[in-house]
């Protein structure tokens, strides 16, 4: 497996390029790199066979067309092996007849962890590995999420994160608090006076519908 920004440098923030690896999964192997021009949902778990992370897991499954539907592919990471996700999946499968077709990386040694500023390099367990990035065609990570061990993750909101940031690309305006698909956009604050005058009638600064 190899990984780039290895040495325990900052945290990651939003903005940054998502530092590269290649490592095995329940797909075989998987490279950052062929996530490329598609928008990818990289999320971690610190073990197999937890409670909060198999629910996890069957909404993540339940939800991926949906997710495909967005030109966003998911990737789970978890630092137990692939032979340990492999059973988990097979559990999953048996127990809910729910099939996890995206891949599920193995980070044993933490390495993608640390890299990606999920642990202290210090760590000796993978106990704060509970995080979610949204990263764009562009390799660029869009947005942070993180959640405590015993508080799973909502994967709805985490489908609505996905879509706010296409459509505020697409659109080049901002969302409002609880935006959903088809709800009023905002416009970006104008920067001068001159900006400002230059609205369309009928539209403020705040508020402007979405258009096609």
């Amino acid at each position: 497996m190899e990984t780039v920004n290895t040495d325990g440098g900052p945290t990651l923030r939003i903005n940054d390029k998502a530092p590269g690896f290649i490592a095995r999964s329940t797909s075989g192997e998987v490279a950052l790199s062929n996530y490329r021009g598609q928008w990818l949902l990289f999320f971690s778990h610190p073990a197999d066979f937890t409670s909060v992370c198999t629910s996890e897991l069957i909404a993540f499954a339940r939800a991926q067309e949906r997710f495909s539907k967005l030109n966003c592919a998911l990737l789970g990471l978890s630092v137990d092996s692939v032979y340990s996700h492999v059973a988990w999946l097979r559990d999953i499968d048996r127990t809910f007849n729910v099939k996890v077709a995206f891949p599920l990386i193995e980070d044993s040694a933490m390495v993608i962890a640390k890299a990606y500023g999920m642990l202290d390099t210090s760590s000796e367990n993978s106990g704060t590995v509970r995080a979610t990035y949204a990263i764009d065609p562009d390799g660029i990570i869009r947005a942070i999420v993180w959640y405590p061990m015993n508080i799973g993750r909502s994967v709805e909101e985490l489908l609505r994160l996905v879509e706010a940031l296409q459509t505020s690309d697409q659109k080049s305006a901002l969302t409002p608090e609880g935006w959903k698909p088809g709800d009023a956009l905002l416009e970006p604050a104008s920067s001068s006076l001159g900006d400002a005058e230059k609205t369309a009638p009928g539209e403020t600064w705040y508020h402007r519908e979405q258009r096609s």
